[in-house]
């Protein structure tokens, strides 16, 4: 029997193969576009010429030693234009190429400033993506980057948005109520999760025959209520693990599609 092939089949094919080819070719050319990876390691990045020495310096040091501090990396790119793509796949695109960040961590994030596009993006790597959510990388754009660049304040955009990034990363707005609509409930709803835990080790702690020594042991079956309940709040100082040891370049992090942009 002959078989002959499904015309629809076909053009559908076609039409899907041609469609992975162009979006092939438009991140090769993005690639393209990308600046090369700073050489020597630079966290700030100022290609189009707007800080002054001083300024660059100020920053590079703040955000050096941050990474040597916690091995995040924060990178400052500033350019004149991300045309013709978005300054959001941009910014990716460069968290990506230049490894910001450690391999193991991802914790690397990337602020872009399009200074002819009039645009910024804050883009995080996986690791970032719950100390800085989109709403919250889209609130330091729109409350401190975009006042004080309307007001030609440059500099004072990017120290700001930077300090309020480090303060985000270490935990310092834990308590806030308002951070997203998942942690209005929070507290009604970790009463719910505490008290069917504790109904949970009642029954165990029955069933074992009164003895119950091995749940309330640290380290037995249900050591949380020892253990984990014990270190709330106490971990956040030490966002990223140990210190690098000196910012000597990126360490290889990868980025996903968390962060938000803005323009002014």
């Amino acid at each position: 029997m002959n078989h002959q092939p499904d015309p629809l089949r076909r053009t559908h094919f076609l039409r899907y193969g041609l469609t992975l080819l162009l979006l092939l070719c438009q991140l090769l050319a993005l690639g393209q576009d990308i600046p090369p990876r700073p050489n020597p390691p630079r966290l700030v990045n100022d290609l189009a010429g707007i800080l002054n020495s001083e300024e660059r310096g100020r920053l590079e040091s703040k955000l050096r030693a941050y990474n040597d501090s916690t091995s995040t990396q924060i990178v400052i790119l500033i350019v004149k234009t991300t045309e013709p793509y978005p300054i959001g796949d941009y910014s990716f695109q460069v968290g990506r190429a230049w490894g910001v960040g450690q391999k193991d961590k991802n914790n690397g994030l990337v602020l872009t400033w399009a200074t002819d596009d009039r645009k910024v993006y804050i883009a995080t790597g996986y690791g970032l993506e719950g100390a800085v959510p989109d709403a919250i990388a889209k609130r330091i754009i729109s409350q401190i980057i975009v006042p004080n660049f309307k007001n030609e304040q440059w500099f004072t955009g990017l120290d700001e948005a930077t300090d309020e990034i480090i303060k985000r990363l270490n935990g310092e707005y834990q308590s806030e109520g308002t951070e997203s609509a998942d942690s209005e409930g929070s507290p009604l709803g970790f009463l719910i999760i505490l008290f069917v835990v504790i109904l949970i080790i009642y029954f165990i702690s029955r069933r074992g025959g009164g003895g119950g020594t091995r749940y309330r042991r640290p380290g037995g079956i249900f050591p949380f209520p020892y253990t984990t309940f014990s270190g709330w709040g106490g971990s956040s100082g030490n966002w990223g693990g140990g210190g690098s040891g000196g910012f000597g370049g990126f360490g290889g992090g990868s980025f996903g599609g968390g962060g938000a942009g803005g323009d002014y």
